[in-house]
């Protein structure tokens, strides 16, 4: 049987990825073979494109065409395999971040990115997206606690990062089914409580 694919997204600051290795032990704790990645990255080629992207600055349209680059190759190397495999996948974004940050927070005309969508996957959509939301101003304040130097998209103005939230949510609405929405100024505890609880009725 095929794997599943599950997605963790959110605005910088939400605190997803605090969580990825989390549900990543609960599902091999079910049994499950599950394969921990993120974008861009997950591939020797996709970390060093991922080091260009952010960190270099670049054309909108040049970013966009690595991001989906990388994406490819992540596909082609890890997430295919491990689900025709019957293992699982999680990931620290995928295609819905780049409709949020180059699409939303940048502007990019949405049907060149769904052209690069249908193009690179459109055989394959995450089974299910867990989209960490939180008000803008409690991303900020913890992005400026961050003992860590910033990206160039961390680096952005308040505005960039709201027109990304609100980018995400407009993604909530046209796929429903499969993606999720956690409030993040939850406790940790409550936050795993309901993860288990939502990936257990979807996908276990």
């Amino acid at each position: 049987m095929r794997g599943k694919f599950i997605t963790f997204e959110g605005i910088d600051g939400a605190g997803k990825s605090s969580h990825v290795e989390w549900l990543a032990s609960f599902l091999r704790d079910k049994g499950q073979i599950v394969h921990v990645t993120r974008e861009p990255g997950g591939t020797e080629l996709g970390e060093k494109l991922r080091e260009l992207l952010l960190h270099t600055p670049m054309h909108l349209e040049t970013e966009t065409l690595l991001m989906f680059a990388a994406r490819r190759e992540h596909l082609a190397t890890l997430i295919e395999p491990a689900l025709s495999g019957g293992e699982w996948v999680v990931c620290d974004r995928f295609s819905d971040a780049t409709y949020a940050y180059q699409g939303g927070g940048r502007g990019l005309d949405r049907a060149k990115l769904q052209q690069l969508e249908h193009w690179v996957h459109g055989h394959l959509q995450p089974d299910l997206t867990l989209l960490f939301d939180l008000p803008l101003d409690v991303a900020r304040e913890r992005i400026a606690l961050a003992s860590r130097v910033l990206d160039r998209f961390e680096q952005e103005r308040a505005d960039f990062h709201e027109r990304v939230r609100q980018a995400y949510l407009e993604r909530v609405h046209s796929s429903p089914a499969r993606i999720r929405v956690i409030d993040a100024q939850q406790s940790i505890e409550n936050i795993r409580n309901l993860l288990e609880i939502t990936v257990s009725s979807t996908c276990l």
